[in-house]
């Protein structure tokens, strides 16, 4: 149903046919929201300012949108509300190198921002999976991660300074473009990862650093899974820590092996591990002997990805395997629990001992694990339930967590106010008061 008022807003396109918005409905995870009221694409902060005011005056909610790649719910619309579109957002990304700072608006994708540090030989680390398609607006109100976090850390640890639509109508901006700004609580950080329930983010000012030289690419493969479950701690202690490390458990690996691509065939071992480095002098003959020696045993079978081309292949193929799960398991249920390197071994343990039917697969380096129920679609939904929960349970329990990158949206949001510290629940409650006293920011998610 069209939303008159909102044709007189001064720029913006405003989408309200039923074809138009039924695609807003969906994000990648199994969520489907409501049909929103109406899109919006605004192009201007009296734009921003007239939605605000219509949203408080009308009493509907303001979701806001990037390239919809979340996998939690996040950006689909609960209850009355209209979607926030902000592809069209104008804005530029401007690279500092004096400063080691990148400025880009909410609509810049991430890849382009990659694109920009690399371009003046900088770099920029977050790398969430879907960073050839997902937007830097996006990457931010969800914290995103990826391999890289391994070392270098999630969204937030990159962000300097955050502009966003507040309840008044008006952007402010939080922060400011310099690594050292201590003058009283960071405000801006509070925006980070808040799926946007605080306020809606327009653009960030991110810091860089120079772009590693060399990248050393390894195929770990191994007969027994148990094998890699230590490594990661094992591998630190002994001073490696590697850019990335990923790994595939044995029923994931014969998956890929069975139906996926003709390159995914030819993968050795049970279990598979790919680690990558990107330390000055990692390429040299003296880091991989120490490597090597540090690895022990395990390494017997250590494949060297010596060419660029094949180093594609195999982050090509890394990549693709949720969308490969989801393509043979439709109705698959993946859930990015998180559990400290040192607890893998006892997550492993405590899943077996729960007999719940999962494969998976994703950052063993931070003990990021995508466990995937594969048969979801196919289990009663009090028993999915009862699964889902107690995998949860098993990850708190290790002092771990329910998402590691994907965040809580609407997937998530009855188990995370389930587990979590009451006292921590009502001070999310009362931020949301204040910060958002109409109530009117991506509602019904989170908290």
């Amino acid at each position: 149903m069209p939303i008159l008022p909102l044709r007189r807003l001064p720029h913006a396109e405003v989408l309200d046919d039923i074809e138009s918005l039924a695609p807003y409905r969906l994000d990648e995870s199994h969520v489907v929201g409501n049909i929103p009221m109406a899109v919006v694409k605004p192009k201007s902060r009296e734009d921003l300012r007239e939605l605000v005011r219509l949203a408080q005056s009308e009493s509907f909610g303001l979701v806001p949108r990037g390239a919809g790649t979340g996998k939690a719910g996040g950006c689909v619309p609960a209850g009355r509300a209209v979607v926030v579109d902000m592809g069209a957002w104008p804005g530029e990304i401007h690279v500092s190198n004096q400063d080691l700072t990148l400025t880009a608006p909410a609509s810049a994708w991430l890849r382009d921002v990659k694109g920009a540090a690399e371009e003046s030989n900088l770099f920029y680390p977050p790398d969430p999976n879907s960073w050839p398609l997902c937007a830097f607006g996006g990457s931010l109100a969800t914290n995103a991660g990826g391999p890289n976090a391994c070392k270098y850390g999630m969204t937030r640890h990159w962000v300097l300074a955050v502009d966003a639509l507040m309840g008044d109508g008006e952007i402010h901006s939080f922060g400011i473009g310099s690594v050292k700004a201590n003058a009283g609580p960071s405000l801006g950080q509070l925006l980070i990862g808040s799926e946007g329930i605080f306020g809606m983010i327009t653009g960030a000012t991110v810091r860089l650093i120079p772009k590693p030289s060399e990248f050393l690419t390894l195929l770990l493969p191994v007969s027994q899974f148990q094998d890699l479950l230590e490594l990661p701690g094992q591998l630190c202690a002994k001073g490696f820590l590697p850019s990335a490390f990923e790994f595939f458990d044995p029923a994931v690996l014969a998956e890929l092996r069975e139906s996926g691509p003709e390159e995914a065939r030819r993968l050795p071992g049970t279990a598979l591990a790919i680690l990558e480095f990107d330390d000055r002098g990692c390429t040299s003959g003296a880091f991989i002997a120490a490597l090597t020696e540090a690895l022990g045993p395990i390494s017997e079978h250590l494949q060297v990805a010596s060419e660029s081309r094949r180093r594609d292949q195999i982050w090509n193929l890394r990549r693709l395997t949720s969308a490969f799960l989801k393509e043979m398991h439709p109705k698959k249920v993946s859930e990015d629990i998180v559990v400290p390197r040192s607890r893998i071994p006892d997550f492993f343990e405590g899943l077996e001992k729960l007999e719940i039917p999962a494969v998976t697969y994703g950052h063993l380096g931070d003990g990021n694990l995508h466990v995937n129920l594969l048969s979801a679609g196919e289990t009663e939904p009090a028993e999915l339930e009862r699964q889902v929960m107690d995998l949860f349970k098993l990850a708190v329990s290790l002092g771990g967590t329910l998402s590691g990158e994907h965040g809580i949206g609407l997937a998530k949001r009855d188990a995370f106010l389930a587990l979590s510290d009451p006292s921590q629940i009502e001070l999310l409650r009362a931020l949301k008061r204040a910060w958002d006293p109409a109530g009117i920011f991506n509602p019904g998610k989170v908290v």
